[in-house]
């Protein structure tokens, strides 16, 4: 469940703004919420600041407070200290490269999943390999890029009194910013392991499109991963 014991007036005042990069989409607009009613602040990122605006109004409404703002997907990246991306994978390296600036030194965690239409239902990895590892390799050192939340359904995360019964895998680099990004998605109510290196996020972005084949065959609107043998310390 999520963090129900979150104080936006209190501790949670020195917790990270984080943007969400497309996040008026389904799975950006769901983790902005989370997050927001976790008591983070969130900046709403679109190409449109005015549609962005709109989303941050959504939250806002849904929480009964000021827990959101939206503005442009450049301003959003520069304003934040942890950046999240959750475009689509046609839009994935534009985004970046229009934001880059605003992201050095800083954790970029990248939802993308290399989903080719019309055949989501395959797994489709360009050229064999991680999406999100190419994505460190064109921002470089200077930014820490952390691979997580692609096999968590959208259709889940809008429910904020519904238990997700999907783990996060978080795949970094750097062990330290996988392991801060791991508290991130405990702190809206998932279960999250670090599942080491970035290479390592083939089989997440890969999964993604099993699990959409199992909720077409089996008619469920989210299908999910539980991580079992290992103790759990949720929370």
């Amino acid at each position: 469940m999520p963090n129900d014991n979150a104080n936006p007036t209190g501790p949670a005042n020195s917790r990270p703004t984080i943007a969400v990069l497309g996040g008026t989409g389904k799975e950006g607009s769901g983790l902005a919420l989370r997050w927001a009613h976790a008591g983070y602040p969130v900046i709403v990122g679109s190409r449109s600041a005015d549609k962005a605006a709109e989303g941050a109004a959504e939250i806002n409404q849904t929480l009964g407070r000021d827990a959101a703002r939206g503005t442009d997907n450049v301003t959003a990246a520069a304003d934040a200290e942890i950046v999240v991306l959750t475009v689509p994978f046609a839009a994935q390296k534009a985004t970046v490269e229009e934001v880059r600036a605003g992201l050095t030194g800083k954790i970029l965690i990248d939802v993308t999943v290399p989903l080719v239409p019309p055949k989501v239902s395959k797994v489709q990895l360009p050229n064999g390999g991680s999406a999100v590892e190419a994505i460190q390799t064109l921002l470089g050192p200077d930014v820490k890029v952390v691979s997580a939340f692609q096999n968590i359904s959208a259709h889940h995360l809008k429910k904020l009194d519904h238990e997700v019964e999907c783990d996060v895998l978080v795949c970094a680099d750097d062990k330290e910013a996988g392991e801060r990004v791991v508290t991130l998605a405990k702190d809206i109510g998932l279960g999250a392991w670090y599942a080491g290196v970035l290479a390592n996020s083939v089989v997440t972005e890969g999964l993604t499109s099993v699990l959409i084949a199992l909720n077409q065959r089996y008619k469920v609107p989210g299908s999910g991963i539980r991580i079992t043998g290992v103790p759990r310390q949720d929370g």
